[in-house]
């Protein structure tokens, strides 16, 4: 493909190296004559172990050129990946001054052309700027139909500093967020990629980088903040964290990286609280720990002001909620820490008429903590405790549904109450398809 790139700095240096490296005409465009100088002789812009041969290859074998010049760049082009800086402004938002100038360069050359063209965002950006900043202004400079013959696509990149040419050839997956024709473009423009390739919303695809650096920078901040708190307890941090990443099937693995209730249970709470007491002791901040245990009250304060503004929507007086799920887990009967019974509490505090259904909560069946834990927060449980999800269900303006059970599912879609609110967030197309139906986080 003739490809123009626009910013030559870390990730449109690597890039458009790379690309020319695999075949394609690449012309990289930048204000910096200097950078666009280095390029023409045949040296990257950055320093990146093996980056420095494939350019020197690419400008030889004529793949590979620059130019202060969007007009220039994009005679041949049929396709432009956007790669230009996106700063944090002052008051922390991100400064989206360099992929408007972008856009409207690239609105401006295709005015005078009929080629067909797509155009890639790889900057990090904000969701929506793609969809509301950056197509509006190339139609509105090139005075061409989105969809027609001007396509617009996001590929946030997943490069690292440091190993970015292996990144690239050998990156975790390709995600595209845009129309069919753009995404077609997008997977020509990377045929050379083995790896998984997720076509998914353009805001979806915007979001996913940030996802991404949010949870390294979690990562990071997690170890270091544990090993502050552990070397005042004599542990060498690095051994635990050595031994606590082999662990594929929870620590590392996809397990508890699904939106959807709050935490609970016997272990994460009261863990948690542990370690933030350790550290009150040994004068240690863990702001870090802190926040989970904040945040997991706030997901629960959320949910129960979702259903009391439901209930108290239509002025009616009818405060009917059914509460389909009650235990911390699927198919336990452990009610310790739930967030479901926090929920219960709550909202029976507010005078709500709570009716709950749990097909495995058989409360002649709890003992021990369990039961104590329940009789100290929901007394009365077995006057609001129904035996039949319908039963439960009948009349009710609000259904609040964290439990998977096939015949709860079936149970809510049959009765359609006004309200559904999916705790669970894997309960099926058809229960998402009722018209009063709104997820936790989604």
């Amino acid at each position: 493909m003739n490809v123009t790139l626009f910013g030559l700095g870390y990730v449109g240096s690597v890039t458009a190296t790379c690309l020319a490296a695999r075949g394609h005409r690449v012309v990289g465009v930048d204000t910096d004559a200097g950078k666009v100088a280095t390029v023409n002789a045949g040296r990257p812009t950055v320093i990146e172990p093996g980056l420095e041969p494939l350019a020197a290859a690419a400008v030889s074998a004529g793949r590979l050129r620059a130019t202060t010049s969007a007009a220039d760049g994009l005679v041949e082009s049929d396709l432009s990946l956007v790669c230009v800086g996106t700063p944090s402004a002052p008051n922390g938002s991100t400064d989206l001054t360099q992929v408007r100038r972008v856009a409207e360069e690239i609105g401006a050359a295709l005015a005078g052309s009929t080629r067909p063209h797509t155009v890639v965002v790889r900057s990090t950006v904000p969701p929506g700027t793609v969809d509301d900043v950056v197509a509006p202004l190339l139609v509105a400079a090139s005075d061409r139909e989105l969809g027609r013959d001007l396509h617009v696509a996001m590929c946030p990149e997943f490069l690292r500093e440091g190993s970015s040419v292996a990144d690239f050839f050998d990156p975790p997956f390709l995600v595209v967020g845009g129309a069919a024709a753009a995404t077609d473009a997008v997977r020509e423009l990377f045929w050379f990629l083995h790896c998984g390739v997720h076509v998914v919303e353009t805001r979806a695809a915007e979001s996913v980088k940030y996802a991404s650096n949010a949870f390294h920078a979690l990562k990071v901040s997690f170890a270091n903040e544990l090993a502050r708190l552990y070397r005042m307890l004599d542990v060498d941090a690095r051994r635990v964290m050595e031994v606590f990443v082999e662990d594929r099937q929870l620590n590392i693995s996809p397990a508890y990286l699904r939106p959807g209730f709050a935490f609970g249970g016997s272990c994460l709470p009261k863990d948690v609280r542990s370690l933030l007491h350790l550290a009150r002791m040994n004068s240690v901040d863990l702001p870090i720990l802190q926040g989970a245990m904040a945040s997991n009250e706030i997901v629960v304060r959320e949910v129960a002001d979702r259903v009391l503004h439901a209930v108290d929507a239509a002025g009616d007086g009818d405060r009917r909620v059914a509460l389909l799920g009650l235990s911390f887990k699927h198919l336990t009967d452990d009610l310790r820490e739930s967030p479901n019974v926090a929920l219960a509490e709550i909202l029976i505090g507010k005078g709500v008429d709570v009716r709950i259904h749990d097909p495995v909560v058989n409360p002649a069946h709890l003992s021990g903590a369990n039961l104590r834990y329940v009789q100290a927060r929901l007394p009365h449980l077995q006057k609001v405790l129904h035996d039949d999800a319908a039963d439960a269900l009948d009349g009710v303006r609000v259904a609040v549904v964290s439990s998977a059970d096939a015949a709860v599912v079936a149970a809510v879609i049959a009765a359609a109450p006004p309200i559904v609110l999916d705790l669970n967030g894997r309960l099926g197309d058809v229960l998402e398809s009722l018209p009063g139906y709104a997820g936790v986080g989604w």
